[in-house]
């Protein structure tokens, strides 16, 4: 059983406000989403095809400067293809790979590059631009939700003719996130990241913190 400490004389008076607040920066990673698609007539012949195209991928991939850790496979499947008869026609080995492009200016040399390993068996399930490290802008923002929070509660303070006193409580929000919501795109920034072929659209990323403050409401005191 959990007992509550009893509360001994008055309970002060406060003021709570919710702040909100955000960081954003230019994306500097791509990450790349590709499929590997191989149609045999058998399991092992199709997995075989798909491995085979893996590794043509792979290799493309580090040679325009992609290391180890920036390739990871994802998913890997293989499923039965039917005809319209309801027989089983052959099989498709799916594998899926992730490729993290550190320099937007790489992205479409590699893509060129790994379209030429993979031939007709590449898809291409997306390409995100994103933060490699969203720490700092986590950390921006939640300092902004807190200024915005204290900014409101001064208000309050100030009409309720009181000044702030000791924090009292506070409890991060968790409405906002801190996943990366895409901004405005520039076409200069399009032009720029791409080298004028593929399209990729750089704009920013936003990480945002919300943030509950109460905070002990005191006599204002004389004033000045």
């Amino acid at each position: 059983m959990t007992s509550v400490p009893e509360h001994r004389g008055p309970r002060p008076s406060r003021v709570e406000v919710t702040g909100s607040g955000s960081a954003s920066a230019t994306p500097d990673v791509v990450r790349v989403a590709l499929g590997i698609r191989c149609d045999s007539e058998g399991v092992a012949a199709a997995l075989s095809a798909a491995a085979a195209t893996v590794r043509k991928v792979s290799a493309a991939a580090r040679a325009h400067g992609l290391a180890d850790r920036d390739i990871s496979s994802t998913s890997a499947s293989v499923q039965p293809r039917w005809s319209n008869e309801g027989v089983v026609s052959g099989y498709t080995a799916y594998h899926q790979l992730t490729l993290l492009v550190r320099k937007l200016t790489n992205l479409n040399d590699l893509v060129d590059a790994v379209a030429e390993a993979a031939g007709n068996s590449l898809v291409i399930d997306g390409i995100t631009l994103d933060l490699a490290d969203r720490t700092p802008l986590a950390t921006q923002a939640r300092e902004a939700a807190f200024e915005d929070a204290q900014a409101k509660a001064n208000q309050y303070a100030a009409l309720a003719g009181a000044r702030l006193g000791r924090v009292l409580a506070l409890v991060e929000g968790g409405g906002e996130g801190f996943g990366p919501m895409p901004a405005a795109m520039d076409s200069r920034m399009l032009m720029k990241a791409s080298g004028g072929g593929l399209p990729v659209e750089a704009g920013e990323h936003s990480v945002g913190a919300s943030v509950m403050v109460a905070w002990e409401l005191v006599d204002a005191g004389p004033a000045d």
